[in-house]
């Protein structure tokens, strides 16, 4: 239980006092009443002693009794009605709360800090009022009427008849039998004569000897002058008096209903006094039941209309009694006491204690002796013969359980004057003075007494005295016998049905209790008297029984916790709100952020139910609000419920402020980080063969690899405009921007161009919600001209025109746990600075058949494709976290958050705007396929645009063609078929000899130094104007590899005027193709041993070319057309066919390969630019009747474009660390390697017949095959690189040795070229002439850019001379070795003689020979061999 002001001690006594009537006359009562009290009133603040008081016990011991306090209460003839009791006790519980800013005690208990306020003073206040209202009953003693004041006033004509007709009239009302009502303790009650007397108006020598009268006639004990109003009215105001009584009067209503009920006043000073007051009881105050008029109903009489029930304790939902709320409005203003003074006070009190010592004590000290008399009498005989007879035959101890056996009633009632209601009385009286041990020994005896004789309602009382008295007794002789409460209890509950009792009992046991430290008892007793006929009660013991377990030494928190819910629950019933929303409230502390969510939900919902009843709207708004923004595992329908009370609740506060700050709504839920921010126009979507470019959108989903792509490429093109330096206050263009971006800057956003941000709701409940009028909240600071700022904040668009337009989504449903985005756009119609708040929406439900308890949906107040329940209008801010920063050691070490800003753009001035649409793009090539698009490019804003410029990190997947007129060709009808190539027909005359043409890379783009990523795009005038389009055709050409290629094009302008802000913009394009197999080509070169053709000096050069079909079958192509071979070189040119096969016409089916064999020459001295030229040679060799000029777009252009991307490949590198190798060294070597290479490229031009829809349609393209090396074979296609094998580790440091660095042997081989001229056969006549002489020239080429020396040896190497037998010899003549030099690709011819002796078969290809570049001292010796043999058949004639 909670902390009392009282102690145990203190109060049990204040509970049973001396009860003392009071009748007045009306003359007495109208000198009480300029003071606004009754007589009784009057006394009590005064009714405590203030010293201690003396009396005798039976055995003329002296007794101290102590803070003794005496009852005076006027007389009332009515018991009071247990409506009206309720009422009244419902009052006083309403009317007690706790202090505002009362500091709570902190109890900490396990991991739990509870806020609990330790005092409940409204279950004192109910405890007080239920003791003191409790009527008096037969049974027991306590609360009957000891004495009686009879008051009359000096100012009466005869004031001693006056008091003659109160005695009688007391008298009439204790003896006569038509009233049972009130109750006297005995039959000669002590009659106590008052004469009051008015200081100020009255005559003092009257009442000094009236006074003398009633002494002379009652005795000076009897009889008492009492002078009040020692002051009039009016000069009440001049000094301030204490007033006492306010207290008492407020502390609870019952004196209210006395002071204005009762008391022998005139009917008419009635009517005039209380006219502005209702009469409890609901009649008027007129004479009933010819009673006369100064004793009528008891104040809390009910009629019958007033509780309809009229049952003991019927329903406490009764609606305040609006009497009691009347009589406290009208006694708040009253001062009480206004004519009376300190020493008028001091009076009053001397009165109280006369009237105690004089009257009252002797009274009672004399009854209970006379008690004791007849008691002691009683037992001499009758008594003890009695009970020896009762021992004799049923053994001398009455078992007290034998209460359980008892038949179901409350067993037999006494007489008034029943001798065994004397020990009773006589118990009582005792208590009354606070002698509890004799009081304890005569409840004992008495309750031996009813129980033998079954009267169980008496036995109760005595055992529930006994018990008290036990624990009051001094010394506390005995413990307190708690088995006497409890069986009284039971017997009150069960056999008696007297709840009243029962509930007197617990209340004082667990009092008892408590104070021993017996919690656990406490409160299992007041769960006990928990039930369903009174809520009230209920509540407060088990907010008591709470209370109990939150105290005990261990505090159990969740007991405490739950019976709080139930008090709280109780308290709701018995229509105590407040107190009900306290509870809850309490309970709260300990159920929260638990887990435990269908409790909390219940409990949130009740304090926001309770809330909003007593009108705490904000706390019902906050509670309802926790319910719905918790993960509630609530079902859809209760979820629904809480919804639909919370709008409810919310559009009541909404409407209390209408023009106040939008409230924070609670649902949906935003995930603030996810809300993404795009600046520009959406993208438009594919129209017919017109496809816009894919550029950024909202639809995409953030790629990091990607966007490094993009601003990769970004770089590139900016670094080019600005002459290979990227300024330092480049930022990479953001149009769209998310948690990923970098979002530090303010971004910056473009005039007249949409805003758009995308907010991520999330709807946690399981029903849908629905937002109307969604839109954005913003705050926007416009820059005028003079540089101003002036502050604009808007929540929506008004007909006026505004400097941001805001689009409003009328109706948003999100379904029951989705996760769906809004978009929402502003359009910014001003330059300056905004900043985007957050959303703004009426919050909703859709109409449901559901109501929620007893609030029923409102009727729809929506006409859209959702009929809306209800909603409610507020706002939700967008509030992004940064970035944690984590740069500098104070950052590492603490949590920073870096800003976020993509929230708060700023807004500039006007910029071009570009779109690009591609026509005829297709989606699907072959690979190496050319086709021809077209590009169109608009300026859709109203500034011109300048410097376009497409990057991409594939520039060999497309052109614009090159950049003079005359290499592009128009339109595709120029040829037949269409072409995308610019063709020639031709005679078939010239099929198998070349056709040369030449053209500078630099026509196309790739020129020294040039970054070949980044295109111009070759606009007219270079300016595309507002609202101009420009349509340019685009030559596409399918990737090498197959599959599914991604290119991204990046579209770069600028505005013609510079702007400060923004310096150009982007638009990108990612192109999606999928590429199938067509053919792959192999290529290899090798020395051509003749010499014939002698203008290529410097010899000639095989090309094989080998073309296989890869393609399968599943494009629909039927067959390709080698159309055309050309080759393209600075220094080599393709110079005939040499094909074998008579087919001209070369087609490859499915599959198949094909063979071609060209011969290839050193261009001609004037073909040949100077080295660092860019100028090439094209020729052309072809298999049809069309020739394609190889050296126009687009042939040009792709091959220029793979031969740049080719370069840009890393070359393997030969050379090793050459830090001891002289320069030199390395300059040979180069030049020893550069006779082995060779810059040949081919490129194979073809046809592809495609069989689709039942047409044939006729594709081209063009591969291309860069020959680097003499010998080495190369591909059109990369070769796919197989995985190195996995090779033990070596676990040894390998020794640091510098390998010199030496050209290869291959390389070295190709220094010196050789050539041997003879006649293929030889006649000789051998019988004539044995030794054949025959002449061969010995031809040595020198292919480097060097001199170089030769050693040309002629002897035969062998192993053995057996060798020599083997093989068919021979010999040459002359010198055997030669040396030479050879100048820079000189030719220089020796004239061998070889000598035959025999005819045969013989390899003149002996000579050996060995080359060393002239400058240098190592010699690179190689031999020089010939790779193929020299056969002679030498003939015998």
């Amino acid at each position: 239980m909670a902390q009392c002001v009282q102690s145990v001690q203190e109060l049990i006594p204040d509970s049973f006092v001396p009860c003392v009537a009071a009748l007045c006359s009306d003359e007495a009562e109208r000198l009480t009443r300029l003071n606004h009290l009754s007589f009784a009133e009057l006394l009590k603040p005064f009714s405590r002693l203030t010293s201690e008081v003396h009396m005798r016990d039976p055995n003329n011991q002296l007794h101290v009794i102590k803070n003794l306090k005496i009852a005076v209460s006027n007389i009332i003839t009515q018991p009071p009605q247990p409506g009206a009791i309720r009422k009244l006790l419902n009052d006083v519980v309403s009317g007690s709360q706790p202090a505002e800013g009362l500091v709570a005690n902190v109890i900490t208990a396990g991991d739990y800090d509870l806020n609990i306020s330790a005092t409940t003073p409204w279950f004192e206040s109910y405890r007080e009022t239920f003791l003191q209202s409790m009527p008096a009953s037969d049974h027991e003693f306590l609360n009957h009427y000891l004495a009686c004041m009879l008051v009359a006033s000096s100012s009466e004509a005869e004031p001693v008849e006056q008091f003659s007709k109160l005695s009688q009239e007391q008298h009439r009302i204790q003896h006569n039998s038509d009233y049972s009502y009130p109750k006297w303790f005995i039959p000669n009650t002590l009659k106590y004569y008052v004469l009051l007397h008015d200081v100020s108006a009255g005559d003092e020598q009257r009442a000094e000897s009236i006074y003398e009268e009633m002494k002379q006639k009652y005795g000076t004990q009897g009889c008492y002058l009492l002078k009040i109003n020692s002051r009039t009215s009016n000069r009440a105001s001049d000094e301030q008096i204490p007033d006492p009584w306010s207290q008492y009067l407020q502390k609870n209503s019952i004196q209210n209903q006395e002071s204005y009920e009762d008391g022998p006043c005139t009917i008419t000073s009635n009517k005039n006094s209380d006219s502005n007051l209702l009469s409890l009881d609901g009649l008027d105050n007129e004479v009933k039941d010819g009673l006369p008029n100064n004793f009528r109903a008891h104040p809390l009489q009910l009629d019958s209309s007033s509780d309809p029930s009229n049952s003991i304790d019927g329903p406490d939902h009764v609606k305040f009694a609006s009497s009691l709320h009347e009589t406290k409005k009208a006694n708040t203003g009253i001062i009480h006491g206004a004519c009376l003074t300190l020493t008028d006070h001091d009076r009053i009190r001397q009165f109280i204690q006369e009237f105690t010592f004089r009257g009252l004590l002797p009274h009672i000290e004399k009854t209970i002796r006379q008690l004791n008399d007849q008691l002691i009498s009683r037992k001499g005989l009758s008594r003890s013969l009695f009970s020896a007879t009762k021992k004799w035959f049923s053994g001398s101890k009455v078992p007290e359980k034998s209460i359980n056996e008892l038949k179901n009633t409350s067993g037999l009632l006494y007489p008034p004057e029943a001798p065994e209601l004397q020990i009773r009385k006589m118990a009582d009286l005792c208590f009354l003075v606070q002698h509890y041990d004799l009081a304890y020994s005569c409840y004992h005896t008495a309750k031996k007494d009813f129980l033998n004789d079954q009267a169980m309602l008496y036995a109760a009382g005595a055992l529930e005295m006994a018990a008290v008295s036990a624990f009051l007794q001094p010394g506390a002789p005995r413990p307190y016998p708690a088995h006497y409460m409890d069986t009284a209890i039971q017997t009150y509950r069960d056999i008696c049905k007297n709840m009243v009792l029962a509930e007197r009992c617990v209340l004082l046991s667990a009092e008892i209790l408590k104070s021993q430290s017996k919690y656990s008892e406490a409160a299992a007793l007041l769960i006990r008297l928990t039930s369903e006929d009174s809520d009230l009660r209920s509540a407060l013991l088990l907010e008591q029984a709470a209370h109990c377990f939150i105290n005990m030494k261990s505090p159990m928190v969740r007991k405490y916790a739950f019976h709080m819910i139930l008090a709280g629950h109780r308290f709701s019933k018995a229509g105590q709100k407040k107190h009900a929303l306290r509870c809850y409230c309490q309970a709260m502390q300990v159920y929260k952020g638990k887990g435990w969510s269908l409790a909390e939900d219940h409990i949130n919902f009740t304090i926001g139910r309770q809330s909003y009843t007593l009108r705490q709207l904000d706390n019902a708004v906050s509670a309802f609000r926790h319910i719905l923004i918790n993960e509630s595992k609530q079902s859809a329908a209760q979820q629904g419920a809480f919804l639909r009370e919370y709008l409810y609740v919310y559009k009541n506060v909404s409407q209390l402020s209408p023009d106040g700050p939008l409230p924070q709504l609670p649902l949906p839920y935003i995930n603030s980080s996810a809300t993404r921010v795009f600046f520009g126009h959406d993208r438009r979507p594919a129209d017919g063969e017109k496809q816009a470019a894919t550029h950024v959108s909202l639809d995409q989903e953030y790629d990091s690899e990607s966007s490094q792509q993009w601003r990769e490429l970004e770089e590139q093109v900016v670094a080019v405009v600005n002459r290979g330096v990227i300024p330092t206050n480049f930022y990479p263009t953001q149009y769209c921007l998310n948690s990923y971006s970098d979002n530090s800057r303010f971004p910056l956003a473009v005039v007249e161009e949409p805003i758009t941000v995308e907010v991520a709701f999330r709807n946690p409940l399981k029903v849908p919600l629905l937002l109307t009028d969604l839109s954005l909240l913003w705050k926007f600071q416009p820059k005028d001209s003079s540089g101003k700022d002036n502050e604009e904040v808007k929540e929506l668009v008004t007909g006026e025109p505004v400097m941001i337009g805001t689009e409003v989504i009328s109706e948003f449903l999100i379904n029951s746990e989705e996760s769906k985005v809004a978009r929402l756009k502003l359009f910014p119609h001003h330059i300056g600075e905004l900043h985007i708040l957050g959303v703004v929406y009426n919050l909703g439900t859709i109409q449901g058949c559901m109501t929620v308890d007893g609030i029923g949906a409102l009727p729809g107040c929506h006409t859209g494709k959702h009929s809306l329940s209800m909603s409610v209008r507020g706002r939700q801010d967008l509030e992004i976290q940064g970035p944690r920063l984590n740069n500098t050691k104070e950052e590492k070490t603490s949590i920073k958050y870096g800003p976020d800003r993509r929230l708060d753009p700023i807004i500039t001035e006007e910029m071009p705007l570009l779109e690009v649409f591609f026509i005829h793009f297709p989606t699907g090539l072959l690979c190496g396929e050319i086709r021809k698009a077209y590009v169109e490019f608009v300026n859709v804003s109203k500034c011109p645009l300048t410097g376009l410029k497409v990057v991409s990190k594939r520039p060999e997947f497309f052109t614009f063609g090159g950049n003079t007129a005359v290499l592009t060709p128009l339109s595709p009808s120029a040829s037949e078929n269409c072409s995308a190539y610019k063709t020639i027909v031709t005679d078939s005359t010239s099929v198998c000899t070349a056709l040369v043409s030449s053209a500078s890379s630099v026509d196309f783009g790739i020129g020294i130094g040039s970054q070949p990523e980044v295109i111009p795009v070759p606009l007219p005038d270079t300016v595309l104007l507002p609202g101009a389009s420009v349509q340019l055709p685009m030559w596409l050409r399918g990737p090498d590899e197959e599959g599914v290629h991604e290119i991204n094009f990046l579209f770069y302008y600028e505005s013609v005027q510079k702007q400060p802000k923004i310096r150009h913009r982007i638009l990108r394009h990612t192109a999606v193709i999928c590429t199938s197999r067509s053919l792959n080509v192999r290529a290899t070169v090798c020395r051509s041993n003749s010499l014939e053709d002698e203008e290529g000096r410097g010899g000639n050069m095989l090309v094989f070319v080998d073309v296989e079909n890869t393609n399968t079958s599943e494009a629909g192509v039927k067959e390709f057309h080698i159309v055309q071979v050309s080759s393209s070189s600075k220094h080599w040119r393709l110079q005939k066919s040499v094909n074998l096969s008579e087919n001209k016409d070369a087609k490859l089916a499915s599959r198949e390969k094909g063979k071609f064999c060209f011969k290839a020459v050193r261009c001609r001295e004037k073909e040949v630019a100077t080295q660092f030229s860019e100028k090439y040679i094209f020729a052309d060799i072809i298999f049809g009747n069309e020739q394609i000029i190889s050296s126009a777009s687009p042939c040009a252009d792709f091959f220029y474009r793979s031969l740049s991307s080719e370069l840009k490949k890393p070359q393997a590198q030969t050379s090793a660390s050459v830090h001891a190798e002289k320069q030199s060294v390395e300059d040979a070597v180069r030049l020893i390697q550069k006779c082995s290479e060779v810059d040949l490229n081919i490129v194979v031009l073809w046809k592809a017949y495609v069989v689709e829809d039942s047409k044939q349609l006729i594709l081209e393209g063009q591969h291309h095959v860069i020959l680097h090396t003499i010998g080495k074979e190369a591909f059109s296609c990369p070769q796919k690189q197989e995985p190195p094998e996995m090779e033990l580790l070596k676990f040894f440091r390998p020794e640091n040795t510098t390998v010199p660095l030496r050209p290869s042997v291959e390389q070295l081989s190709n220094l010196i070229k050789t050539s041997l001229h003879y006649p293929e056969s030889f006649n000789h006549p051998f019988h004539q002439k044995s030794l054949c002489l025959v002449p061969v020239t010995l031809l040595l080429s020198n292919c480097s850019k060097a001199d170089v020396d030769v050693i040309v040896d002629l002897r035969h190497k062998t192993t053995s001379p057996e060798a020599l037998e083997i093989h068919g010899s021979f010999t040459w003549l002359g010198q055997t070795q030669y040396k030479l030099q050879l100048k820079s690709q000189e030719i220089h011819s020796l004239q061998l003689k070889a000598c035959f002796v025999h005819t045969g078969v013989y390899n003149l290809g002996t000579p050996r020979v060995f080359a060393k570049l002239s400058d240098q001292v190592t010699v690179f010796e190689t031999s020089q061999q010939n790779s193929m043999p020299a056969l002679i058949i030498i003939n015998n004639v």
